[in-house]
Protein backbone atom coordinates (compact mmCIF):
# COMPACT_ATOMS: atom_id res chain seq x y z
CA UNK A 1 0.00 0.00 0.00
CA UNK A 2 1.33 3.58 -0.64
CA UNK A 3 1.47 6.56 1.51
CA UNK A 4 -2.48 7.02 0.31
CA UNK A 5 -3.15 5.03 3.33
CA UNK A 6 -2.76 8.16 5.42
CA UNK A 7 -5.02 11.25 5.57
CA UNK A 8 -4.63 14.09 3.58
CA UNK A 9 -3.12 17.72 4.91
CA UNK A 10 -6.32 19.05 3.56
CA UNK A 11 -8.47 15.86 5.04
CA UNK A 12 -7.02 16.77 8.42
CA UNK A 13 -7.57 20.84 8.00
CA UNK A 14 -10.82 20.30 7.39
CA UNK A 15 -11.17 17.59 10.37
CA UNK A 16 -9.65 20.72 12.52
CA UNK A 17 -12.30 22.58 11.44
CA UNK A 18 -14.82 20.77 12.31
CA UNK A 19 -13.97 19.21 15.58
CA UNK A 20 -12.41 22.67 16.73
CA UNK A 21 -15.88 23.60 19.01
CA UNK A 22 -15.60 20.51 20.96
CA UNK A 23 -11.85 20.32 21.68
CA UNK A 24 -8.99 22.30 23.31
CA UNK A 25 -6.04 23.62 21.51
CA UNK A 26 -3.39 22.07 24.06
CA UNK A 27 -0.60 23.75 25.09
CA UNK A 28 3.33 23.52 23.19
CA UNK A 29 6.03 23.76 26.02
CA UNK A 30 10.01 23.61 25.76
CA UNK A 31 11.27 20.84 28.05
CA UNK A 32 14.76 22.66 29.54
CA UNK A 33 16.36 19.29 30.98
CA UNK A 34 15.73 17.37 28.01
CA UNK A 35 16.97 20.00 25.29
CA UNK A 36 20.22 20.09 27.51
CA UNK A 37 20.56 16.68 27.41
CA UNK A 38 19.97 16.45 23.55
CA UNK A 39 21.71 19.44 22.82
CA UNK A 40 18.88 21.16 21.00
CA UNK A 41 15.40 22.05 21.84
CA UNK A 42 12.72 19.68 22.75
CA UNK A 43 9.33 20.60 23.40
CA UNK A 44 6.28 18.53 24.67
CA UNK A 45 2.97 18.44 23.36
CA UNK A 46 0.49 18.43 26.54
CA UNK A 47 -2.36 16.09 24.79
CA UNK A 48 -2.50 15.19 28.47
CA UNK A 49 -4.56 18.65 29.10
CA UNK A 50 -6.89 17.64 26.31
CA UNK A 51 -10.73 16.72 27.49
CA UNK A 52 -11.11 13.14 28.28
CA UNK A 53 -7.14 13.10 28.97
CA UNK A 54 -6.03 12.02 25.60
CA UNK A 55 -5.88 13.18 22.35
CA UNK A 56 -8.66 9.68 21.07
CA UNK A 57 -11.26 13.32 21.89
CA UNK A 58 -10.03 14.07 18.33
CA UNK A 59 -10.52 11.62 16.02
CA UNK A 60 -13.57 10.38 18.07
CA UNK A 61 -15.41 13.80 17.37
CA UNK A 62 -14.25 13.64 13.50
CA UNK A 63 -15.65 9.79 12.94
CA UNK A 64 -19.19 10.44 14.89
CA UNK A 65 -19.54 14.37 13.13
CA UNK A 66 -19.28 12.37 9.49
CA UNK A 67 -21.32 9.70 10.37
CA UNK A 68 -24.92 9.89 8.24
CA UNK A 69 -27.99 10.91 9.44
CA UNK A 70 -28.77 6.81 9.04
CA UNK A 71 -25.34 5.90 10.77
CA UNK A 72 -25.83 8.22 13.73
CA UNK A 73 -29.62 6.90 14.40
CA UNK A 74 -27.99 2.94 14.45
CA UNK A 75 -25.15 4.20 16.84
CA UNK A 76 -21.82 3.29 17.38
CA UNK A 77 -19.61 0.77 19.01
CA UNK A 78 -15.85 0.59 19.81
CA UNK A 79 -13.51 -1.44 21.71
CA UNK A 80 -11.04 0.13 23.88
CA UNK A 81 -8.25 -0.23 26.73
CA UNK A 82 -10.15 3.12 27.87
CA UNK A 83 -9.10 6.58 26.21
CA UNK A 84 -10.76 5.90 22.55
CA UNK A 85 -13.73 4.63 25.51
CA UNK A 86 -13.68 7.71 26.88
CA UNK A 87 -13.87 9.93 23.71
CA UNK A 88 -16.39 8.24 21.84
CA UNK A 89 -18.26 8.21 24.94
CA UNK A 90 -17.63 12.14 24.97
CA UNK A 91 -18.41 12.48 21.67
CA UNK A 92 -21.79 10.84 21.42
CA UNK A 93 -23.00 12.06 24.75
CA UNK A 94 -22.48 15.69 23.32
CA UNK A 95 -23.82 14.87 19.89
CA UNK A 96 -26.50 12.89 21.09
CA UNK A 97 -25.87 9.50 19.38
CA UNK A 98 -26.14 5.76 20.82
CA UNK A 99 -22.48 4.02 21.35
CA UNK A 100 -21.62 0.94 23.58
CA UNK A 101 -18.06 0.36 24.61
CA UNK A 102 -16.32 -2.64 24.73
CA UNK A 103 -13.22 -2.36 27.48
CA UNK A 104 -11.30 -5.75 28.54
CA UNK A 105 -11.80 -6.90 32.38
CA UNK A 106 -8.46 -5.96 32.85
CA UNK A 107 -8.96 -2.41 32.01
CA UNK A 108 -7.99 0.25 34.38
CA UNK A 109 -11.07 1.26 36.67
CA UNK A 110 -10.30 4.88 36.17
CA UNK A 111 -11.05 5.25 32.41
CA UNK A 112 -14.30 1.80 32.33
CA UNK A 113 -15.43 4.65 35.45
CA UNK A 114 -15.35 7.70 33.08
CA UNK A 115 -16.65 6.28 30.16
CA UNK A 116 -19.55 4.64 32.45
CA UNK A 117 -20.25 8.16 33.89
CA UNK A 118 -20.61 9.51 30.68
CA UNK A 119 -23.59 7.34 30.16
CA UNK A 120 -22.97 5.10 27.26
CA UNK A 121 -23.16 1.07 27.53
CA UNK A 122 -19.98 -0.21 28.69
CA UNK A 123 -19.03 -4.16 28.05
CA UNK A 124 -16.43 -5.52 29.87
CA UNK A 125 -16.55 -8.97 29.95
CA UNK A 126 -13.71 -9.82 27.68
CA UNK A 127 -10.62 -10.78 29.14
CA UNK A 128 -7.96 -8.63 26.82
CA UNK A 129 -8.74 -6.14 24.48
CA UNK A 130 -7.74 -7.99 21.46
CA UNK A 131 -11.33 -10.07 22.26
CA UNK A 132 -12.95 -6.60 23.70
CA UNK A 133 -12.45 -5.30 19.35
CA UNK A 134 -13.49 -8.81 18.09
CA UNK A 135 -16.68 -8.80 20.66
CA UNK A 136 -17.24 -5.07 19.52
CA UNK A 137 -17.06 -5.72 15.41
CA UNK A 138 -19.25 -8.91 16.36
CA UNK A 139 -22.08 -6.16 17.89
CA UNK A 140 -21.79 -3.91 14.93
CA UNK A 141 -22.33 -6.44 12.76
CA UNK A 142 -25.51 -8.13 14.59
CA UNK A 143 -27.41 -5.01 15.25
CA UNK A 144 -26.28 -2.17 12.57
CA UNK A 145 -24.29 0.17 14.93
CA UNK A 146 -20.87 1.38 13.02
CA UNK A 147 -17.19 0.28 14.20
CA UNK A 148 -15.24 3.10 14.84
CA UNK A 149 -11.42 1.65 15.52
CA UNK A 150 -8.85 3.35 17.97
CA UNK A 151 -6.57 2.92 15.14
CA UNK A 152 -7.72 3.00 11.98
CA UNK A 153 -10.25 4.65 9.35
CA UNK A 154 -9.68 7.93 7.63
CA UNK A 155 -12.08 10.10 9.70
CA UNK A 156 -10.84 8.38 13.01
CA UNK A 157 -6.90 9.25 11.77
CA UNK A 158 -7.86 12.53 10.33
CA UNK A 159 -8.79 13.82 13.38
CA UNK A 160 -5.90 12.51 15.70
CA UNK A 161 -3.57 13.98 12.56
CA UNK A 162 -4.98 17.66 14.23
CA UNK A 163 -2.31 17.08 16.69
CA UNK A 164 0.58 17.44 14.19
CA UNK A 165 -1.92 20.92 12.56
CA UNK A 166 -1.72 22.14 15.77
CA UNK A 167 2.00 21.78 16.05
CA UNK A 168 3.10 23.35 12.91
CA UNK A 169 0.69 26.42 13.28
CA UNK A 170 2.87 27.08 16.23
CA UNK A 171 6.31 26.08 15.21
CA UNK A 172 6.79 25.92 12.05
CA UNK A 173 10.15 24.69 12.03
CA UNK A 174 9.96 21.64 13.93
CA UNK A 175 12.00 19.55 12.55
CA UNK A 176 10.95 15.62 14.58
CA UNK A 177 8.29 14.47 16.10
CA UNK A 178 8.39 11.84 18.59
CA UNK A 179 5.23 10.39 18.85
CA UNK A 180 3.95 7.53 21.21
CA UNK A 181 2.74 4.05 19.44
CA UNK A 182 0.28 1.74 20.02
CA UNK A 183 -2.17 0.65 17.02
CA UNK A 184 -0.95 3.30 14.72
CA UNK A 185 -3.88 6.10 15.00
CA UNK A 186 -1.93 8.94 16.37
CA UNK A 187 0.94 8.33 14.46
CA UNK A 188 -1.05 7.37 11.56
CA UNK A 189 -3.09 10.56 11.74
CA UNK A 190 -0.12 12.78 12.43
CA UNK A 191 2.27 11.06 10.01
CA UNK A 192 -0.51 11.87 6.97
CA UNK A 193 -0.01 15.32 7.86
CA UNK A 194 3.96 15.05 7.73
CA UNK A 195 4.18 13.18 4.73
CA UNK A 196 1.31 16.01 2.37
CA UNK A 197 3.11 19.15 4.21
CA UNK A 198 6.18 18.27 5.08
CA UNK A 199 7.99 15.19 3.72
CA UNK A 200 11.28 16.53 4.92
CA UNK A 201 10.13 16.02 8.89
CA UNK A 202 11.38 12.66 10.39
CA UNK A 203 8.88 10.69 12.56
CA UNK A 204 9.73 8.84 15.36
CA UNK A 205 7.83 6.49 17.19
CA UNK A 206 8.19 5.07 20.74
CA UNK A 207 6.60 2.23 22.91
CA UNK A 208 7.28 0.11 25.72
CA UNK A 209 8.82 -3.39 25.26
CA UNK A 210 5.48 -4.79 26.54
CA UNK A 211 3.55 -2.87 24.00
CA UNK A 212 5.96 -3.35 20.93
CA UNK A 213 3.51 -4.97 18.45
CA UNK A 214 4.52 -2.00 15.83
CA UNK A 215 7.93 -2.72 16.08
CA UNK A 216 8.05 -6.25 15.49
CA UNK A 217 5.49 -6.10 12.93
CA UNK A 218 7.78 -3.49 11.20
CA UNK A 219 11.06 -5.35 11.76
CA UNK A 220 8.60 -8.44 10.54
CA UNK A 221 7.35 -6.50 7.59
CA UNK A 222 3.75 -7.92 8.39
CA UNK A 223 0.96 -8.15 11.18
CA UNK A 224 2.18 -9.31 14.54
CA UNK A 225 -0.44 -10.14 17.34
CA UNK A 226 1.58 -10.41 20.81
CA UNK A 227 0.93 -11.65 24.58
CA UNK A 228 -1.31 -9.60 26.70
CA UNK A 229 1.03 -8.73 29.54
CA UNK A 230 0.86 -6.13 32.34
CA UNK A 231 1.97 -2.97 31.41
CA UNK A 232 2.47 0.94 32.24
CA UNK A 233 1.45 1.48 29.08
CA UNK A 234 -2.44 -0.10 28.88
CA UNK A 235 -3.37 2.37 25.99
CA UNK A 236 -0.55 1.06 23.63
CA UNK A 237 -1.49 -2.51 24.25
CA UNK A 238 -2.44 -4.99 21.45
CA UNK A 239 -2.04 -6.27 18.03
CA UNK A 240 -0.92 -4.88 15.00
CA UNK A 241 -3.38 -6.14 11.87
CA UNK A 242 -2.32 -5.60 8.55
CA UNK A 243 -3.92 -1.59 8.25
CA UNK A 244 -2.57 -0.44 11.42
CA UNK A 245 1.03 -2.11 9.82
CA UNK A 246 0.86 -0.02 6.58
CA UNK A 247 -0.11 2.96 8.63
CA UNK A 248 2.92 2.45 10.70
CA UNK A 249 5.18 2.07 7.65
CA UNK A 250 3.68 4.70 5.96
CA UNK A 251 4.20 7.33 9.21
CA UNK A 252 7.31 6.17 10.58
CA UNK A 253 11.01 6.60 10.30
CA UNK A 254 11.90 4.51 12.85
CA UNK A 255 10.60 3.22 16.25
CA UNK A 256 12.13 2.14 19.65
CA UNK A 257 11.07 0.81 22.43
CA UNK A 258 12.07 1.10 26.29
CA UNK A 259 11.55 -0.72 28.95
CA UNK A 260 9.14 -0.60 31.82
CA UNK A 261 11.32 0.92 34.34
CA UNK A 262 12.24 3.75 31.98
CA UNK A 263 8.39 4.48 31.43
CA UNK A 264 7.89 4.50 35.16
CA UNK A 265 10.90 7.24 35.02
CA UNK A 266 9.63 9.32 32.68
CA UNK A 267 6.15 9.51 34.57
CA UNK A 268 7.94 10.96 37.81
CA UNK A 269 10.01 13.06 36.25
CA UNK A 270 6.86 14.90 34.02
CA UNK A 271 5.26 15.24 37.40
CA UNK A 272 8.20 16.38 39.36
CA UNK A 273 9.55 19.01 36.13
CA UNK A 274 6.15 20.50 34.70
CA UNK A 275 3.54 19.50 37.28
CA UNK A 276 2.03 16.88 35.17
CA UNK A 277 -0.42 13.64 35.78
CA UNK A 278 0.74 11.75 32.76
CA UNK A 279 0.06 7.89 32.50
CA UNK A 280 2.23 5.50 30.57
CA UNK A 281 0.90 5.70 27.33
CA UNK A 282 1.59 8.90 27.23
CA UNK A 283 5.21 9.14 28.53
CA UNK A 284 6.99 6.70 26.48
CA UNK A 285 7.86 9.46 24.15
CA UNK A 286 10.29 11.39 26.86
CA UNK A 287 11.26 7.35 28.05
CA UNK A 288 12.32 6.71 24.77
CA UNK A 289 14.52 10.07 24.89
CA UNK A 290 15.32 10.46 28.53
CA UNK A 291 16.91 6.22 28.37
CA UNK A 292 18.65 7.33 25.15
CA UNK A 293 16.45 5.01 23.09
CA UNK A 294 15.78 7.55 20.48
CA UNK A 295 18.66 9.77 19.68
CA UNK A 296 17.12 12.45 17.24
CA UNK A 297 19.54 14.50 14.58
CA UNK A 298 17.67 17.30 13.92
CA UNK A 299 16.30 19.83 16.21
CA UNK A 300 13.65 21.36 17.00
CA UNK A 301 12.08 17.85 18.36
CA UNK A 302 7.89 17.69 19.56
CA UNK A 303 6.93 14.85 21.69
CA UNK A 304 3.87 14.03 22.39
CA UNK A 305 2.43 13.44 25.69
CA UNK A 306 -1.01 11.87 25.53
CA UNK A 307 -3.06 9.99 29.07
CA UNK A 308 -3.69 11.46 31.72
CA UNK A 309 -5.83 8.83 33.28
CA UNK A 310 -3.80 6.48 35.71
CA UNK A 311 -4.94 4.67 38.63
CA UNK A 312 -4.41 6.42 41.64
CA UNK A 313 -2.91 3.43 43.35
CA UNK A 314 -0.32 2.89 40.54
CA UNK A 315 0.46 7.26 40.49
CA UNK A 316 0.83 7.07 44.48
CA UNK A 317 2.94 3.96 44.29
CA UNK A 318 5.23 5.76 41.28
CA UNK A 319 5.08 9.34 42.61
CA UNK A 320 5.45 8.59 46.29
CA UNK A 321 2.03 11.33 47.12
Amino acid sequence: MSPSVLPSADEIRAAHARIAPYVRHTRLVRDDALTQRLGGEVLLKLECEQHGGSFKLRGALNAALTLSPAEREAGIVASSAGNHGIGIAMAAQRLGIRATIFVPSSAPSVKRGKIASLGVSVDASQPSYDAAEDAAKAFAARTGATFVSPCTGRSLLAGAGTVALEIFEERPDVATLVICVGGGGLVGGMGGYVRDAAPQLRVLGAQSIKTNAMALALAAGHAIDIPDEPTLCDGLAGRVDDEMFQQGKAALDAIATVAEADVADAIRYLHRAHGLTVEGSGAVGVAALWSGALRPTAFPVVVTVSGANIERARWDALVGE
